[in-house]
């Protein structure tokens, strides 16, 4: 390794590990039981109030009792929300996949006129099964898109969609050293 000194790395071994990187995953969960919810939500507020009230008076045993109580019903709480959960993951396409996809998706003159860059009557759809880790094929995403209540259905979109925006690069230090 000519021009190497102890210790530095070559540019053999940074490209294998970039080589290396996996793409981003995102996870929407996803809970019909509004009271385990609210449990969950009551408890994890609790928690943190009762922390940051015993790290105050580090001294005072009973602030110290009430957290590790409320720190006891939070984990019991997020416990029993995941046990009742759906989870469905979502991870990055590379991006001449998702340029393929997109390509594959375009708007018609009218969605162009109002500046769309896909279809998105029908991408949505698309993207959340091409991004699907679970198998979910593009018919049973349009199913959910359409028969799940907006915000529901605007979730699962969000998922497929915001992960393919994910960056890992830190922008503030390119060009620096």
């Amino acid at each position: 390794m000519a021009g190497a000194t102890k210790g530095a790395v070559t540019w053999e071994q940074k490209m294998e590990r970039l080589r290396r990187r996996s793409l981003p995953e995102r996870v929407l969960q996803i809970c019909d039981d509004a009271a385990l919810r609210a449990e969950y939500d009551e408890a994890k507020r609790a928690a943190d109030r009762a922390r940051l009230l015993a790290e105050s008076d580090a001294e005072n045993g009973v602030f110290a009792e009430r957290a590790r109580l409320a720190a006891e019903r939070y984990e019991a709480a997020s416990d029993a929300l995941n046990r009742e959960s759906v989870y469905l993951t979502f991870r990055a396409l590379p991006r001449p996949v998702l340029e393929e996809l997109l390509h594959a998706h375009p708007p018609t003159d009218d969605q162009a006129a109002d500046s769309a860059a896909f279809n998105p009557d029908a991408f949505p759809a698309a993207l959340i099964a091409a991004s699907s880790t679970d198998g979910m094929s593009e018919a049973e995403a349009r199913e959910l898109l359409d028969t799940w209540s907006a915000p529901d259905a605007n979730a699962l979109w969000e998922a497929a969609w915001e992960v393919q925006q994910e960056g890992r690069v830190d922008r503030a230090d390119l060009g620096k050293g």
